[in-house]
């Protein structure tokens, strides 16, 4: 099985270039090989921080941003000795054995969660280099990072990638080369529509199997892993599942306050009404129509503050593209 995807070698003269030009053409020192065969080269950093300009790899044009949320489901692969000592996109030198990885368009460096949807396994990794290009793949995995997450016999796996800010000790273990702190594995329910969203997408989950690269569990489930703020998922994932038998009921007579928590905003009848059956147990579930949009909220909460509260709970159940708002006409 080729571990690799070919067309990281036709970018990377370009890429490195790229870094060398906007370290003002500063030449790289030289690397050294550790005793597991990594290179190792100049001390590594977190500042600054590159994003850059618009590039164009095979006639596709990516255009690099500092999204404050990122959260995609796909495909990841990996790549590894064969690049060893090879300067990444921000001039680092790449080290196989590392937790790191290659992403086309967030800020070199930046930090993100990994979930491999088969198994529902989350590691920390550290991204520096730009890929893959590959159409259908999201994230190119060093395989240090692969073989944590426990997916190198199979080459390429269904993932969540997801942004993250981690405390500076996990940064610096990653920095040095070192797998951050376990992550705990994603809540049975989380990653079952996070498997549906790749699944609508076209793609298919494998039957999971135990991998003898794959670490043991770190802990109980939790719905994210590790030190991560609450999520924006760039997904709807949650609004596909089954609906549950019982229908959603009248609401009660609102209490005072015009602070909702919106839980999504849908042309489609049968999405709102799934998302609000889905939502029952978080509190008072009511749609709410205006034209052709029917918006799931949950709600009314007396004060903002009592608004961001409820919007903490329903984060941490799933629902990750919860917003607050204010409707005093409501």
């Amino acid at each position: 099985m080729q571990l690799f995807d070919k067309k990281r070698w036709t970018v990377l003269p370009a890429l490195a270039a790229l870094a060398a030009c906007s370290s003002g053409g500063r030449e790289l020192p030289p690397a050294s090989a550790g005793a597991d065969g990594s290179v190792y080269g100049a001390a590594v950093s977190d500042t600054p921080v590159q994003i850059g300009p618009p590039y164009t790899i095979n006639r596709r044009t990516y255009t690099p941003a500092d999204p404050s949320h990122y959260d995609e489901v796909g495909l990841a692969s990996y790549y590894g000795a064969e690049l060893s000592g090879r300067p990444t996109a921000n001039g680092e030198r790449f080290r196989p054995s590392g937790i790191s990885a290659a992403h086309r368009t967030l800020p070199l460096p930046s930090y993100v969660e990994v979930t491999a949807l088969q198994t529902g396994r989350t590691i920390l990794v550290r991204v520096n280099d730009r890929g893959p290009f590959a159409g259908d793949r999201i994230i190119d995995l060093s395989v240090g990072a692969a073989r944590q997450l426990g997916i190198v016999e199979r080459g390429t796996a269904p993932v969540r990638v997801r942004r993250v800010q981690p405390v500076e000790s996990d940064r610096a273990r990653l920095r040095a080369g070192q797998p951050a702190q376990p992550r705990l594995q994603t809540s049975p329910q989380l990653l079952e529509a996070l498997r549906a969203q790749f699944e609508r997408g076209g793609g298919i989950i494998p039957q999971a199997t135990p991998s003898p690269d794959a670490p043991a569990s770190t802990g109980q489930a939790a719905t994210s892993g590790g030190n991560a703020g609450p999520s924006n998922a760039g997904v709807n994932w949650q609004i596909e599942e089954e609906p549950q038998s019982r229908p959603v009921q009248s609401a009660p007579p609102a209490a005072a306050g015009d602070y909702y928590v919106q839980l999504g905003a849908f042309s489609n009848a049968a999405n709102a009404q799934r998302l609000a059956n889905r939502a029952q147990r978080l509190g008072t579930v009511r749609i709410v129509s205006a034209g052709s949009i029917r918006r799931v909220r949950l709600g009314p909460y007396p004060t903002q503050a009592a608004a961001r509260q409820a919007l903490s709970q329903v984060r941490s159940a799933g629902f990750g593209d919860a917003r607050i708002f204010r409707d005093p006409a409501q």
